[in-house]
């Protein structure tokens, strides 16, 4: 049928155990596998608007943030055709050509003579990390089954965003000893190599526990059934669904305010006269608290609901930021950074979990990618309208501004997003 993308047939393949415990190995495995990707967005979190403003001279902040424009535009793109593509032709080859996409990134970061050549490896980059952490997603919902979806989404955000804060971190002081090119990205370029060879050599196609899943399910909603084309998908956890709507603008705002962490928390600090390891410091506590944390709050999801762990997460990230716009110094800022991840991470798996609860497992990954789409469009929207705001009002501004759309986003799940669809499953 048109618009339909088929099942991948895998002949002999006998119905997949599902559950945590029965694929333990692999799920660990590709939790590492999901650590190395988060540290090779790691390498650029620090060192890279310190490159922009120091190197490039790049004074505007809305041309510094052409980067984070580039890497939330390519990515989002990818993580939609991430989902289709996995349905197509299996899990693992779009996982392998994500960490293949990767490869020029390192090099390009470090040789890179303008702007430009910077840019591009973002582009690139985004490619990558919409491939591999779609995927990783992906395979990891199918291996564990419907009954620990949260739990297995907090491993898996726990994973890549302690991979960013541990190589923020690792990264600034490497800038700090050996000067901001090459040293912080040669970090990325080992998490590559081995990314890539685990993925080659040890990982393996879920694509059939999937299908074992799907053919025990019972739709939770009438409109959730099995045979939908690719663009009722895209329409329903778009608009038409309250809870995949609800999710997925809940997820683009959530990455609209990590794009304003991104681009301007460092050039703040540093505006504020504080050192590179203390800027480290503070770009690595963020994604540190957001990713230890959801080791609790996407297994908790599991027991008490998707909804409230989602709007709670809103208005608390929305409060840390308004610390941070009217807050001077390193303790407070340190106190919010800290505070701001743990709003995150009431958000972060259990909006995954809430797409996973609803979409019907024939086509979850590719629901996944929509979802992911929107989420991941909100760097682009936030790396522009921060950057605006930044240039036309100050950085403390366009980070107030951040926190009341944060806070709205909030109240728009409370009052949209279904209460009981994890119960449904």
């Amino acid at each position: 049928m048109r618009g339909r993308t088929p099942a991948l047939h895998i002949p002999g393949l006998p119905a997949a155990a599902l559950g945590l415990r029965q694929n333990l190995a692999q799920f660990m495995l590709l939790v590492a596998v999901n650590a190395l990707v988060g540290g090779t967005l790691g390498q650029e979190r620090t060192v890279l608007p310190l490159l922009a403003s120091q190197e490039f001279h790049l004074d505007l902040y809305t041309g510094a943030l052409t980067y984070i424009l580039a890497f939330g535009l390519s990515k989002a793109a990818m993580n939609y055709f991430a989902g289709t593509l996995s349905d197509r032709y299996g899990r693992k080859p779009v996982l392998i050509a994500g960490w293949l996409a990767a490869v020029p990134v390192p090099l390009m970061l470090i040789f890179g003579p303008s702007w430009g050549w910077i840019v591009a490896a973002n582009v690139l980059l985004g490619i990558s990390q919409g491939l591999t952490w779609s995927t990783a997603v992906i395979m990891k919902m199918d291996l564990v089954g419907p009954k620990q979806r949260g739990l297995a989404m907090g491993f898996n955000e726990a994973a890549g965003y302690l991979g960013v804060a541990v190589t923020a971190l690792a990264s600034g002081y490497l800038a700090t000893a050996f000067g901001l090119r090459p040293a912080p990205f040669l970090l990325g370029a080992a998490y590559i190599a081995l990314g890539l060879g685990l993925t080659v050599l040890a990982v393996k196609e879920t694509h059939h526990h999937a299908r074992t899943e799907a053919s025990q399910h019972v739709s939770s909603q009438g409109n959730t059934h099995a045979g939908l084309t690719t663009g009722q998908v895209f329409t329903l956890t778009s608009f038409k669904d309250r809870s995949l709507s609800a999710a997925s603008q809940a997820g683009l705002v959530n990455n609209l305010n990590d794009g304003l962490a991104w681009g301007l928390f460092p050039v703040l600090f540093a505006g504020a006269g504080l050192s590179l390891g203390q800027i480290g410091i503070l770009a690595a506590a963020y994604p540190a608290a957001w990713g230890a944390a959801q080791l609790v709050t996407g297994a908790a999801s599991d027991r008490w609901g998707r909804k409230w762990f989602i709007a709670a997460g809103m208005l608390v990230q929305a409060a840390a930021l308004g610390i941070i716009a009217s807050a001077h110094g390193f303790g407070p800022w340190l106190a919010a950074a800290v505070v701001l991840g743990l709003g995150t991470a009431l958000v972060y798996p259990t909006l995954l979990a809430a797409i996973g609860d609803v979409a019907h497992p024939a086509w979850r990954a590719r629901s996944v990618g929509v979802y992911r789409l929107w989420r991941d469009g909100g760097f682009a929207v936030g790396a522009l309208l921060s950057g605006v705001l930044a240039d036309l009002y100050g950085i403390p501004a366009a980070i107030a501004a951040v926190a009341v759309l944060t806070a709205a986003s909030g109240v728009v799940v409370a009052v949209r997003m279904r209460g009981n669809d994890h119960a449904l499953r």
